[in-house]
């Protein structure tokens, strides 16, 4: 078949913006003309990135992907107002100049965030009559209102959460197929009103591009073996609760525990003078690292955390770190509701803990020291056969196959 892949994010974005580049790799791999439309990387820091020009548009062919990137105001900052640039400015340049490399398709699958994504994807959909399949990667506006951005004193909150859910209704009405990452998210679906037969579900998976073995990033560090070194990695912002984590480290007082995180983001600020108040020995920031040192991040990690601020959409979020942990072996510490807290149990690697509760939290850690490191590699090992089973690249590209298949046989060109 001839398959389009519409997403603002892709390589070399790292993280979950790197998760379409591995779909595109695998649908050619089987076979399929595939042709990517996509902006010019800039996550996470909101510069382009080495080697990339701005340009109205370009064109280039990587592992036998087609990919037309297009031209976008990048930033990443709290600025809601910019924010909202980056991504109508993509949506714009992806109908002008994007939408004519998607002419022809079979079959189109788009990630709906941001939802701007909407308007080339209605654009194919019924000017170039191309049968969609909608990822449902991020709930909107639910993640927005999660994130900060829909602050519950502003007066025009109601009437924005309308409006995006107006527009999404919308977006699911065009798609032929509308696929879910977690059973919550394609219960919360059905609820919104997307008929049964339309929803799919498909869980994302993690990047498994082989890398060469990684550098010992604990001896680089300093850390001895006896220690049992917990790590985070990823967005320090509101939605992951990582005060609970700071306030965790204190309550601990196992002299074998180390935290180490990295990332950045708009809570990292608050963080680092959280920690230096209570004068934290056992929680170390490593600030964002670059893509090549994630590999020596998750080895060095025995325990892998993964937090979500309670309420809101945190009980069907099923956090990227997650299916990355898992891939890698490693054990799991997740301190969320719903979906994620399900398979740290159902696959045997994680502990689970409740979100919002340093108490909890603190107790979770000193049950993964008291494990050792030997029992938490244990975990980590049913974690990877787990992933293997449910959570896999060939898994995941062989439903999106088939619901790409399903597209063009029932949501086809009128």
């Amino acid at each position: 078949m001839r398959l389009g892949l519409l997403s603002q994010w892709f390589d070399p974005e790292p993280g979950p913006a790197a998760l379409p580049g591995v779909l595109a790799r695998g649908l050619a791999a089987r076979g399929h003309d595939v042709q990517v439309l996509t902006g010019f990387p800039n996550w996470p820091t909101g510069r382009l990135a080495p080697g990339y020009r701005m340009t109205r548009r370009a064109d280039e062919v990587a592992d036998g992907v087609h990919v037309r990137r297009v031209a976008l105001y990048p930033s990443h900052d709290r600025s809601a107002a910019r924010r909202l640039a980056t991504y109508g400015s993509f949506a714009a340049s992806a109908l002008v100049s994007g939408t004519p490399a998607l002419r022809g398709l079979d079959a189109l699958w788009v990630s709906n965030s941001p939802i701007t994504v909407a308007l080339p994807m209605w654009f194919v959909r019924y000017a170039h009559r191309v049968p969609v399949v909608l990822h449902v990667l991020d709930l909107w506006p639910d993640s927005v209102r999660a994130s900060g951005f829909l602050d519950a004193g502003r007066a025009g909150r109601p009437l924005a959460e309308r409006a995006m859910h107006t527009w999404c209704a919308a977006m699911y009405r065009a798609a032929a197929r509308v696929a879910y990452i977690s059973p919550g998210v394609g219960d919360l679906l059905a609820r919104r009103g997307v008929p049964e037969e339309k929803l799919v579900h498909i869980p994302m998976w993690a990047d498994e591009t082989p890398t060469p073995p990684p550098p010992d990033l604990r001896a680089e560090l300093g850390i001895t073996d006896d220690r049992v070194v917990l790590v985070y990695a990823g967005t320090l912002g509101e939605a992951q609760g990582l005060d609970t984590l700071v306030d965790a480290c204190a309550q601990v007082d196992d002299p074998r525990l180390l935290c180490l995180v990295a990332g950045s983001g708009t809570a990292e600020r608050r963080l680092r003078d959280r920690a230096a108040t209570t004068r934290l020995t056992n929680l170390r920031f490593l600030g964002r690292l670059p893509r090549e040192r994630m590999p020596a991040l998750m080895a060095a990690g025995d325990v892998h955390y993964v937090g979500l601020r309670p309420g809101g959409m945190s009980a069907y979020t099923m956090p990227s770190k997650v299916q990355a942990t898992l891939a890698a072996g490693r054990a799991l510490l997740v301190a969320a509701e719903g979906d994620a807290a399900t398979v740290a149990r159902d696959s045997g690697a994680g502990i689970t803990a409740r979100p919002g509760v340093p108490e909890s939290v603190a107790a979770a850690m000193r049950e993964a020291c008291q494990l050792g490191r030997e029992k938490l590699h244990l975990l980590g090992a049913a974690g990877r056969d787990y992933y293997r089973r449910t959570f896999s690249v060939a898994s995941g590209v062989t439903r999106i196959e088939a619901a790409l298949r399903e597209a063009t046989a029932t949501g086809g060109r009128r």
